[in-house]
């Protein structure tokens, strides 16, 4: 039988035993994380998909293997609650997790100087809470299926908090410094040592998508460089640009310039781990944006060539965020 084009639902129908207990908490759990939601007593709907087939398969299949009984369905819905109330349900439900989100978010910067430097030994703990909600916002958002409201205030409180974080490390700009900065650096020529990597190709991706469009780059050796009067120098040694505490290049250029898009600072965390090694963000997607960074910079020797490359690689990681988290600019 041919399928219809509008069985746009999946349906778990479950029975779990009384015993053991743990079963049923453990069924809600998986249930929630995956962001289903309960269309009746134990019917839970998601949008179809092949992940979404999958998952409630693995959950089926818990719950037999448990003693219990259940069946998955293509539901097409004919009369009763509709499809725009079954999204609805998915929105109420994200709304609340964004709406929790931006609560913690917003304790987290009132425990944060409004002036002046963050005091170091505090430091530690700040970065588990922000990482802790940020982790938190990107689960949120992988389940939000139909673009729930609030997603975008959560995602400009959390980036906020983590810029803020970096600035007080790397001597972030008010908002009129960042403004000045920005238009001091249209036309200049960005210089930064020969044979780029990861920092400096995701540092000259920044400046010329999100600085100056029409920016140049220089790539001269690591040392003796004497720059002239219309160039910035970037990771290289006593740069305008580079590292500065625990923040690699990019992130101080997204914190000088008062750059504060959550796609971007992802990017950056990406960056840091890459180019620190120290393993402080631990994004999924570090590994892989890792090894297509070493195979350009081994197929290529020219910088130009790398640079390019590299920005074809960060535009796709950039608009890969920017849908997920539904802002930023889309230059």
């Amino acid at each position: 039988m041919e399928k219809q084009e509008n069985e746009r639902w999946l349906l778990l129908i479950h029975q779990i035993p009384p015993k053991p207990s743990y079963l049923r908490v453990k069924i809600w759990r998986r249930l929630q994380k995956l962001g289903a939601v309960a269309i009746k007593n134990a019917v839970y709907a998601l949008p179809q998909s092949d992940q979404t087939r999958e998952d409630f398969q693995w959950i089926l299949r818990e719950v037999i293997e448990g003693g219990g009984d259940g069946t998955l369905c293509e539901a097409r819905l004919v009369d009763g609650i509709t499809d725009d109330q079954v999204e609805e349900l998915f929105h109420a439900a994200r709304a609340a997790d964004y709406r929790q989100i931006a609560d913690d978010a917003r304790r987290l910067a009132r425990t944060l100087p409004a002036k002046g430097k963050l005091r170091e030994e505090r430091r530690p703990q700040l970065e588990v809470e922000i990482t802790r909600l940020k982790k938190r916002l990107d689960e949120v958002v992988a389940i939000d299926f139909f673009g729930a409201p609030g997603r975008e205030a959560a995602a400009g409180l959390v980036s906020d908090i983590e810029m803020r974080l970096c600035g007080s490390k790397s001597s972030r700009a008010s908002s009129e410094d960042a403004t000045r900065i920005r238009q001091d650096l249209l036309g200049k020529t960005w210089v930064t040592r020969k044979g780029i990597h990861v920092d400096r190709m995701a540092t000259a991706w920044v400046v010329r998508r999100f600085v100056d469009p029409d920016a140049k780059f220089k790539f001269v050796p690591a040392k003796g460089y004497i720059p002239l009067a219309d160039e910035v120098r970037f990771d290289m040694f006593e740069a305008e640009f580079t590292h500065e505490a625990d923040c690699c290049s990019m992130e101080v250029l997204l914190a000088r310039t008062g750059i504060r898009d959550p796609g971007l600072v992802r990017i950056s965390e990406i960056v840091h781990d890459i180019d620190l090694k120290d393993a402080k963000f631990q994004r999924e997607e570090t590994t892989g944006i890792a090894r297509l960074i070493d195979g350009i910079a081994m197929s290529h020797k020219d910088d130009d060539v790398r640079l390019g490359r590299a920005a074809a690689i960060f535009d796709d990681l950039y608009e890969n965020f920017r849908r997920k988290l539904g802002v930023g600019s889309r230059k």
